[in-house]
């Protein structure tokens, strides 16, 4: 008789059989760059979550390397910005100072650079518009590529393009190949979603609408062949990963994806997931297992790299729950 509590009657066996694992190597921590001196200063939405000025990344990335994290993705997030978007691309902006500070601190982590504007332009969109209110593709892309390229310049390992502009992958390919940088990968935000998820990040990265809002260019919640469409093009324009964003609602379209990808899936389990996590953990509503069951999920439904707050902790909650 087929008696599946057989294979569960003690750690030893449930170890030995278990399908599905979470390490240090699977996940990429995001961070917060600002403008100023000595600024560690946690971010009101999300507990646990810090601003860092340049000059406080040495001793943070000795703690990040002490509690196993060895991936970053940088957001900048200037004090001024412009309609052109200009402090994306400055040779001093703030992920190009980053970047090459943490590289100085250690350069043994691996730096991933976020590719976008709506952090640095004043209405903050993701792009440009023309008069009539059309996307200015054209012109976003050629932005975008400045951007990209002038991380690469800065010393980041992959740069990863968040604004689902059309073609933006071949374009940033093209470019940094064109500018001597053709072995570093691209991580495509390929299927991301107009989400009610990012508000904590908006507030985090100062990056909310000044009119309007992102669904002429981000997903419909409502659509799940859209995102495989999506996948495929950033496949075909030579990304090098592609991810799905935000992760636990949308564990469907993850598991769709891995299924017509042969590239590395990531998946970002976003603000909004962290601080619904986090706040009922803090309130007792929640066992911090919980953290690591929602991680879990994530790896289960297909991903190979998870974009996650929790990296901190994570290196405990292995050792704790993948005992």
């Amino acid at each position: 008789m087929l008696l599946p509590t057989r294979l569960r009657k003690n750690n030893a066996i449930r170890a030995l059989v278990r399908e599905t694992h979470l390490s240090m190597n699977d996940v990429v921590y995001p961070i917060f760059i600002v403008d100023g001196k000595g600024i560690k200063r946690e971010i009101p939405s999300m507990k646990g979550q810090y601003h860092y000025s340049v000059d406080m990344l040495e001793e943070a990335v000795a703690d990040f390397s002490a509690k196993g994290i060895g991936y970053l993705l940088l957001f900048g997030v200037p004090d001024q910005k412009d309609a052109e978007a200009t402090p994306a691309f400055a040779e001093e902006g703030l992920v190009q100072q980053a970047t090459r500070a943490i590289k100085k601190a250690d350069p043994n982590m691996y730096v991933i650079t976020d590719v976008c504007l709506c952090e640095y332009k004043s209405d903050g969109h993701c792009c440009f518009f023309n008069e009539d209110g059309a996307i200015n593709r054209e012109r976003s892309l050629e932005t975008l590529c400045r951007v990209a390229v002038s991380h690469a310049e800065a010393g980041a390992d992959m740069v990863a393009p968040s604004d689902m502009m059309d073609e933006r992958i071949g374009q940033i390919r093209e470019a940094l190949d064109l500018a001597g940088y053709e072995n570093i990968p691209i991580m495509a935000y390929s299927a991301k979603y107009a989400s009610a998820f990012y508000g904590p990040f908006r507030d985090a990265a100062n990056s909310a609408p000044a009119f309007g809002d992102r669904k002429a260019y981000q997903m419909d919640p409502a659509n799940a062949e859209e995102a495989l469409k999506e996948i495929a093009l950033d496949i075909q324009e030579n990304a090098d990963i592609v991810m799905v964003k935000p992760a636990m609602p949308y564990l469907d379209i993850l598991a769709k994806g891995k299924e017509i990808s042969y590239l590395p899936m990531a998946a970002y389990q976003v603000s909004g997931e962290y601080a619904m996590l986090q706040n009922a953990v803090d309130q007792g509503l929640l066992d911090e297992k919980a953290l690591f069951e929602a991680l879990l999920s994530i790896k289960r439904a297909g991903a190979d790299i998870i974009l996650t707050y929790f990296a901190p902790v994570l290196q405990d909650l292995i050792k704790e729950y993948q005992a």
